[in-house]
């Protein structure tokens, strides 16, 4: 099997995972490469400005998204997956979905890391599948799908009722045979959130590093900042998602998914040699 090559609890260097959708519909980017040249063109823009991972999704999550078939995912990726191999040997891929047989197609073309916005729920094979490659498994925290997400959100603690979503999805995790060290938890910004539901969750990001598995934090020009800061565009929040990278290094996060790698990553650099100077 596969042996995956990233343990992240071993990581000191907060990462940075560079978002690459090859779908015509994503919120942010959507058809902008889904075409093998220009995804080949942001890849060597995206590890140039620094990312350490690159995140390939072929169906969008943006809220009100239709789901996209497995066959339809696979035609998507796996060329371009295949095609980075090629060209940007030793780049750590990670594919996006939900389903076990568009991740076992992007495992077999060389991606190494899952990243499932439902935990394992859509499709609990996922589980087993990560176990079989041994391949590290982000598990996210959503309610609802990305088509009904944000109909109607609610929490009576947002921050409890998350946690102990995410201490189950680790507990089937395990329990599907994936390895502890293979496990990182999502808490899920803007998945079936409302704005003060974001906002509580980036206030109390120590509560999910506290179980002891790394963080992922996923803010990337996403709409809550837009309402806070007047700015419509998704485009125009680049600073503000800068923002919250520094917040995330403040309470501990490792990994960060954003669309401008060279901005976050300057953030990042600067907040871990601030943060390491408080924990000496």
């Amino acid at each position: 099997m596969q042996r995956s090559q990233e343990n992240f609890h071993n990581t000191n260097k907060p990462l940075i995972m560079g978002i690459l959708n090859v779908t015509p519909d994503s919120f942010s980017d959507g058809g902008k490469y889904i075409h093998i040249d220009s995804a080949l063109r942001q890849v060597e823009q995206v590890l140039a400005g620094g990312a350490d991972i690159i995140d390939i999704g072929g169906e969008s999550t943006r809220p009100g998204a239709e789901p996209v078939s497995s066959e339809e995912q696979i035609q998507r990726v796996v060329p371009v997956i295949s095609a980075i191999v090629k060209q940007f040997p030793g780049a750590t891929i990670s594919i996006d979905t939900t389903l076990s047989t568009v991740a076992e197609a992007a495992l077999i073309a060389g991606a190494t890391l899952i990243n499932d916005v439902s935990a394992g729920q859509h499709d609990p094979a996922i589980l087993s599948l990560a176990a079989k490659y041994d391949a590290p498994i982000i598990l996210m925290h959503s309610q609802g799908s990305p088509k009904t997400m944000q109909d109607n959100p609610h929490y009576t603690n947002v921050i409890t009722e998350v946690i102990d979503f995410l201490k189950a999805r680790i507990t089937a995790a395990v329990n599907a045979g994936i390895a502890k060290e293979n496990i990182l938890i999502d808490p899920g910004i803007g998945f079936g959130k409302r704005k003060q539901d974001n906002l509580d969750l980036l206030a109390n990001l120590e509560q999910f590093v506290a179980l002891g598995y790394p963080v992922l934090l996923g803010t990337s020009r996403k709409r809550f900042m837009g309402s806070l800061c007047n700015v419509a565009e998704p485009s125009g929040l680049v600073n503000a998602t800068v923002a919250t990278t520094v917040l995330g290094i403040m309470a501990g996060v490792k990994v960060f998914r954003v669309h401008d790698v060279k901005e976050n990553r300057q953030a990042a650099d600067v907040a871990w040699a601030i943060w390491q100077c408080r924990c000496n």
